[in-house]
């Protein structure tokens, strides 16, 4: 199985946390579309025969492309891949650009899954963010969703916001639980350089939250999420029962996909590649880059990813692909966590509780190869 990944980079405004590649330029749409489409035959070869189970389209703003343009890639696509057994078809979309007539093109587009980034329903934490909706739109954005008949629905907010921690934060999460949605991604805020946060922080007009404040707010958000019938089933991503993201999912079990658009990524199962993180180089046809994996990165990726998600490391698995000697370090170096409750075994499988995720980054360092 693989996936396909759709990297859609425009948008109306930028977000003061973002730093995915983007543009807010849009009068380029149709040549970046077109430049899709010659990307996706020059690439038919990629997966070499691998079936495509899931689709998404990422961003950037997704939303601001009609139906039609998602339809085009959609289909041209399935004339390359075999696309019969897709599972998952997912839309990244701003709040305010789901009106009723858009979500009514989306099903016959192929859409069957809405990511929304709503990021909180609090007005004031969404004008720090510079995002464009308010908490009223974010609510009706997904009521309207629900009306258009979208079944399978996930809500993103941001936590760790300086100021909006406490009863904001819970609001939020009230809020998106009576929403009633089948998932919700739930990230902390990193304050990256090239962002207007980071560029903030450099001036000193901004300050990330402390260690004992990511851990309250990370805990409430576990704790609320999880009381409601969510299962907290990675790091970031709490589903209820059958709507854990399959794409998403993918990236975190190893399997192949291949990224279309400006700065996509892809994957092979040997190497990665990416495009060039340009509309106008990506326009033109520039080359991106490449990284051959080794074993031991193969390995690294395996026990990081893992170690993010419920399941945790299959030993059997580990063994079988890498080795038993590696195995058994990952055994001996697993006693003191074990001993701590920071890891669980349960059979072959050693997994970070839930709970104490957010100190997940201890315990792969601890397991990696050097």
């Amino acid at each position: 199985m693989a996936g396909l990944y759709f990297h859609i980079p425009f948008c109306k405004r930028i977000c003061a946390y973002c730093d995915f590649y983007k543009s807010a330029d849009l009068r380029r749409t149709d040549d970046v579309a077109a430049a899709m489409h010659r990307e996706l035959e020059q690439r038919r070869g990629y997966l070499k025969g691998e079936a495509v189970t899931t689709r998404y389209f990422g961003g950037g703003t997704p939303s601001l492309w009609a139906p039609e343009m998602l339809k085009g890639l959609l289909e041209h696509a399935a004339q390359l891949f075999d696309c019969s057994g897709v599972a998952e078809t997912t839309l990244e979309a701003n709040p305010d650009d789901l009106t009723e007539s858009y979500l009514a093109g989306l099903p016959g587009a192929g859409i069957d899954r809405l990511s929304i980034g709503v990021q909180s329903f609090d007005d004031d934490c969404l004008k720090l963010m510079n995002r464009r909706h308010t908490a009223a739109q974010a609510a009706a954005a997904v009521r309207a969703a629900q009306r258009a008949g979208f079944g399978n629905i996930t809500v993103d907010l941001i936590f760790g916001v300086p100021g909006f921690g406490g009863e904001s934060l819970k609001r939020s999460l009230d809020t998106a639980l009576s929403l009633g949605v089948q998932h919700i991604s739930a990230y902390h805020l990193t304050v990256e350089p090239n962002t207007a946060f980071g560029r903030r922080a450099a001036r000193g007009q901004f300050r990330a939250v402390d260690e004992e404040v990511s851990e309250a707010e990370f805990l409430l958000v576990h704790d609320t999420l999880t009381g409601a019938g969510f299962e907290h089933y990675e790091v970031s991503n709490y589903a209820l029962p059958g709507f854990r993201a399959r794409h998403n999912a993918s990236y975190w079990q190893g399997v192949k996909y291949l990224g279309i658009g400006p700065a996509a990524h892809s994957f092979d199962a040997n190497e990665r590649h990416w495009n060039a993180s340009s509309v106008e180089k990506y326009i033109d046809g520039a080359p991106g880059g490449r990284e051959v994996l080794t074993e031991r990165d193969r390995f690294n990726e395996y026990v990081m990813t893992a170690l993010r998600t419920a399941e945790g490391v299959d030993m059997r698995e580990a063994a079988a692909r890498f080795g038993t000697k590696r195995t058994a370090r990952i055994a001996r170096e697993a006693e003191p966590f074990l001993q701590a409750g920071m890891l669980r075994r349960t059979g072959e499988r050693l997994a970070v509780p839930p709970e104490r995720f957010l100190t997940s980054d201890a315990v792969i360092e601890a397991f990696f190869e050097t």
